[in-house]
């Protein structure tokens, strides 16, 4: 049998396990995916241990994905560029990272809501690891325009630098306002589950130009309150779930060179999500 896992700290409320180990077992793989809760001083024999020819890799996860960094042989895809590793694959003890956040956002976008970034005006509201992830693969898919919003100004405009020095048109804004963007994404938890923030918005939908597509990363819940009051304002919307899951399905392809099964582990990922808030 062949092993995979998520590592961070904690990790146990992952969605990961779940659809995982849905994609192995639909692809009739003997392989588990388990959870490696690991805190900082375990993380170096963490990834020791993934060298062994039994495991197939990982998932990294807070706070971990710059850490492995210098843990690791090469890096692939965007992971150089971003500086942060959300998957770590084994090739004959040989540990590669790559970063399937920001592809698996793009990967969601054109087949969960048929929305192609290229020649699109897109605003990011939020400067952490997930806009970061995000940004990349926006410029990378050629938006004619990505622009960040921030409480912190600052960081907004040390993101939008950073993304922009690769030849894309960035900039940090001082308004979230969604008015004159094709594609407005929360970046941020608000309205996540547990956090006291679940009836925030993070823009005022009604402030939307014709057309937009808001996108929100929460994905617990599935349907957040920024959502519902977009469509009520008529405007198109994507969950964060399928973010979660094409990024994972990315991961699943690296480790096993298999098509992934997305709507296998869709499926595995809401009957785990609904487990959470069934009484």
């Amino acid at each position: 049998m062949r092993l995979a896992g998520i590592i961070g700290h904690p990790v146990a409320h992952s969605l990961s396990p779940a659809f995982q180990q849905a994609a192995f077992e639909a692809c009739g793989l003997d392989a588990r995916y388990e959870r490696w809760d690991t805190p900082a001083e375990a993380l170096a024999w963490r990834l020791v241990s993934l060298r062994d020819p039994r495991y197939l890799g990982a998932n990294v996860t807070i706070p971990h994905k710059e850490a492995v960094i210098p843990l690791l042989d090469e890096l692939g895809g965007q992971a150089a560029r971003m500086g942060a590793v959300n998957t770590i694959v084994n090739r004959e003890g040989r540990l590669f990272g790559f970063n399937t956040d920001g592809p698996g956002f793009v990967a969601a976008l054109r087949n969960e809501a048929a929305f192609d970034p290229a020649g699109k005006r897109c605003l990011l509201i939020g400067a952490g690891g997930a806009a970061r992830g995000i940004a990349f693969a926006l410029a990378d898919a050629r938006a004619a325009k990505v622009a960040i919003w921030n409480r912190s100004p600052e960081r907004a405009a040390r993101l939008a630098n950073e993304v922009g020095a690769g030849g894309a048109t960035l900039e940090a804004v001082a308004t979230a306002s969604p008015a004159g963007y094709d594609l407005v994404v929360n970046c941020t938890s608000l309205g996540m589950h547990g956090t006291g923030t679940e009836e925030a918005l993070p823009c005022e939908p009604r402030a939307a130009s014709p057309g937009a597509l808001f996108v929100d990363i929460v994905y617990a819940p599935e349907d957040t309150a920024w959502l519902r009051a977009a469509r009520a304002a008529g405007v198109r919307t994507l969950g964060g779930l399928p973010m979660l899951i094409y990024q994972g399905a990315l991961a699943f392809e690296l480790w096993t060179g298999v098509h992934a099964p997305v709507e296998t582990m869709f499926a595995a990922a809401r009957k785990a999500l609904a487990a959470r808030v069934t009484p």
